[in-house]
């Protein structure tokens, strides 16, 4: 008696767990007429299309039809072969020639041009899998999808039904009417057509082209976010920094942080941390401690200010300064309020307050232009424009001075040779003998002045037009009577190295920049129950392993990486 209550007991748990299963945990086939051959398939039912209707397969929440289908019921295996077509819902459609699909595993295989499609995209392959239970379809030996703005190509790819999301590795190519995108790893969102690309990248187009190892870029819209190593070829101008801006329907471009922008033609470039480039205009804009450099055979050019900006053709640019001006030169230097270069020319514009260091000489005046010779590179002359002023510090303490209003000098090998002032020229001169010993001060009044330099000093002054001139012993005259009206040394200002361009500035504070985090590791496709082959299937023992080969060099990475876009 006791042993049939336990027989009893177990029939009745064993009745209460075939309840508990799922009621559409096997394959049904509902259409179709059905044939039984022992000898050919044992085990197996064939299903074939008639007259009127096609084979029709479900099993929770797919429907399947084709022309012919054999079902293994005992594995609950279906093999369909003839115009298939498998739907889930509303999201997925699938088409191939040949399928299976497991019952237990919710593994399906499907070969022979095959399609899926989902609302925004449409995958092309030779085979496919789709997992159903992970959500996920996954090819390795290459495909093309397409959505309403790019066809996307690559050797693996991987989409996530949930996510909407595609991800390609290995030989990716996104192409567009107006740029072709070459990545070794991207993930694609086929809902906004946003994507995100991670190695080595490239966007190639028509005036441009986008280099960067981690990034991301509207597809439909046509803008990019790139950091890490990244870099715009922009008509004659590459521009590089921790953080890039792209827009081509604006053909706009920024930069943020350690920006260099180097002129292929002009053989200039531009530093600063922030930046805008507009082809259309053909212009940059650069602040946040911008350093300009005109790099000659003989001697480079360096200029700084709150604001730079460069514009105009390739054969004609120009190039301009706002506020706090600094131009050094090893010969020469200088300030003032506004500048600007047209290097078609070689003339310089100095504007509000400009002041110029010309080995031991302060020049100041109205305005100052700077001429150089464009095939030689060199300085040519100068020109101050009323109220022009020079002064040199003499050995003793004192100083030297003259002033006109204006002045016109003459550069040779790149260091002032001549100067001419005209119209009320002044002067006060302390005079030496030949063993440099001083015999006294000379104050003066011409209508002219030549100036001769040696050493990068004040050498021979010859005065003309009604000079007048007495010279005082030292003794004689008084401090407050040894300087001219509107004397104004700045020698603490001067700059002596490209140091001394920034000297007395505060460091900028940069902006943090919004990195792109890696993307998490993906786990193997595959699950251990789906390596177990039915040994009906077409597939061989080892084509449902993971393989580590697929994975790029970028994903393994450590996923807890610092986002900080380096």
């Amino acid at each position: 008696m006791k042993y049939l209550i336990v027989f009893l007991c177990f029939a009745f748990a064993k009745a209460l767990t075939a309840q508990e299963q799922p009621v559409d945990s096997l394959i049904r086939v509902t259409a179709g007429y059905q044939t039984i051959d022992e000898a050919v398939l044992p085990d197996a039912v064939i299903y074939s299309k008639d007259n009127a209707r096609r084979v029709v397969v479900n099993h929770r929440g797919i429907e399947m039809t084709c022309d012919r289908a054999v079902l293994y019921q005992k594995d609950n295996f279906l093999r369909a072969v003839g115009n298939v077509i498998m739907k889930q819902g509303d999201s997925i459609t699938m088409t191939c020639n040949y399928a299976e699909y497991n019952g237990n595993t919710q593994l399906a295989f499907a070969s022979e041009k095959v399609n899926m499609i989902t609302p925004d995209t449409r995958l092309t392959t030779d085979t496919l899998f789709f997992n159903r239970i992970k959500q996920q379809a996954y090819y390795r030996s290459g495909g093309t999808v397409r959505d309403s703005a790019s066809t996307l190509t690559s050797r693996v790819g991987r989409f996530y039904v949930q996510e909407q999301k595609y991800r390609f590795i290995d030989d990716v190519v996104v192409t567009n009417p107006e740029y072709t995108i070459n990545s070794n790893h991207l993930d694609f969102y086929e809902e906004n057509g946003h994507a995100f690309m991670y190695g080595p990248s490239t966007i190639t187009g028509k005036t441009s082209k986008v280099y960067c190892e981690r990034g991301f870029y509207d597809t439909r819209g046509d803008t990019g976010y790139f950091v890490k190593n990244s870099r715009i070829d922009y008509n004659t101008r590459t521009i590089t920094g921790d953080s890039l801006y792209f827009s081509r329907p604006r053909n706009f471009a920024s930069a943020t942080n350690n920006i260099v922008v180097t002129d292929t033609i002009n053989n200039s470039i531009i530093k600063g941390h922030y930046a805008e480039v507009y082809r259309d205009k053909d212009s940059v804009m650069i602040t946040k401690r911008p350093l300009a450099i005109t790099i000659e055979q003989q001697d480079s050019v360096y200029m700084t200010a709150n604001k730079l900006i460069v514009t105009g053709p390739k054969d004609n640019r120009f190039v301009r300064g706002y506020n706090d001006v600094r131009l050094f030169k090893t010969d020469l230097s200088g300030k003032c309020d506004s500048i600007t270069t047209r290097q078609s020319t070689g003339l310089t514009k100095m504007i509000r307050k400009p002041i110029l260091w010309s080995g031991k000489s302060q020049m100041t005046g109205d305005s100052i232009f700077l001429q150089s010779n464009v095939k030689t590179e060199k300085l040519d002359s100068l020109r101050v424009f009323y109220n022009a002023f020079i002064i040199d510090q003499d050995s003793s303490g004192g100083f030297n001075q003259i002033k006109g209003k204006e002045l016109t000098g003459f550069f040779k090998n790149n260091e002032l040779d001549k100067v001419f002032l005209n119209k009320n020229v002044e002067n006060l001169i302390y005079s030496r003998n030949d063993k440099q010993e001083l015999i006294g001060i000379n104050k003066g009044t011409s209508g002219t002045m030549e100036i001769e330099f040696e050493d990068k000093a004040i050498s021979i002054i010859a005065p003309a037009d009604n000079s007048e001139d007495i010279l005082y012993p030292p003794k004689e005259l008084p401090e407050n009577a040894r300087t001219l009206r509107g004397f104004n040394w700045r020698g603490d200002e001067r700059l002596i190295t490209k140091a001394d361009l920034f000297k007395g500035k505060k460091p900028p504070v940069l902006t943090k920049i919004k990195g792109i985090p890696l993307p998490e590791l993906d786990e193997g496709f595959f699950d251990e129950e789906d390596g177990k082959l039915n040994e009906n299937s077409v597939l061989q023992n080892g084509e449902l392993e993971n393989r580590i080969e697929n994975q790029s060099k970028e994903l393994q990475q450590p996923s807890g990486e610092e986002n900080n876009g380096n």
